[in-house]
């Protein structure tokens, strides 16, 4: 049932957006191919890879420049042979680049947000990660007319939620997050009060994805894809 009231729209940014995690994904095939591990599968390098993300995350954050530096200390961690000079240098390359990559806006999501816009829906932007890059994607974007807010934080949590909608006076009822991670876009709105709709992308990082666990007394919906807001909102 679509509502015609004025609704506020907390909407994410990366792989809701525009393109993102697959930047990550050619990345991390270039460190594979120049790794060349003889023993250890994809899969396993990728596990203690991640062990190596979850540990730093939690002191550095997010974004290119700390998968950069995670994928150096694996390399340190797990390479078979002497490293010479540049080969740091070289793992550094494959992540620098994801900052230079053009920004790819998903299919619909300029019309939509343009249509929510129009039906008087409050939209804002709330995107975890490192705050010059996410601010470099935004800029460069082109999404600034649709938002009234643009919030980056470093992680998004339930707190972070519950902050958010307290400096914005949102009402839980009519307040809704809309996103593609579990992790870090439905599950905390939904404990936090608020409803969510999720929008599932085929390539979302593996570490954003877990179950949906409905909480509250939010709802919650699956669309198949950016445009089907529209039959919401």
């Amino acid at each position: 049932m679509r509502r015609d009231a004025p609704q506020s729209l907390i909407i994410d940014a990366d792989d809701t957006l525009w393109e993102n995690n697959i930047y990550f994904e050619q990345a991390w095939e270039e460190f594979l191919d120049f790794l060349n591990h003889s023993t250890l599968t994809p899969q396993e390098t990728r596990d203690i890879f991640d062990e190596i993300e979850i540990a730093n995350i939690k002191i550095h954050g997010y974004g290119a420049q700390n998968f950069a530096r995670n994928m150096v200390q694996c390399y340190q961690h797990l390479v078979e042979r002497h490293i010479a000079p540049g080969d740091l240098d070289r793992v550094m390359s494959f992540a620098d680049r994801i900052l230079h990559q053009p920004i790819e806006m998903l299919p619909g999501v300029e019309s939509t947000l343009a249509y929510l816009l129009e039906r008087n829906h409050d939209l804002i932007l709330f995107t975890k990660g490192h705050p010059e890059e996410q601010r470099l994607k935004i800029d460069r974007s082109p999404i600034g007319e649709f938002f009234r807010e643009f919030e980056i934080v470093r992680e998004k949590d339930v707190a972070a939620y519950r902050d958010l909608a307290s400096r914005h006076n949102l009402q839980p009822e009519i307040t809704w997050m809309i996103g593609n991670s579990p992790k870090s876009d439905i599950n905390p709105a939904l404990e936090a009060g608020l409803n969510a709709i999720f929008v599932p992308y085929a390539r979302t990082w593996t570490l954003e994805n877990t179950e949906l666990r409905p909480a509250g007394p939010g709802q919650l919906h699956i669309v198949e894809n950016f445009g089907d807001l529209s039959k919401f909102f």
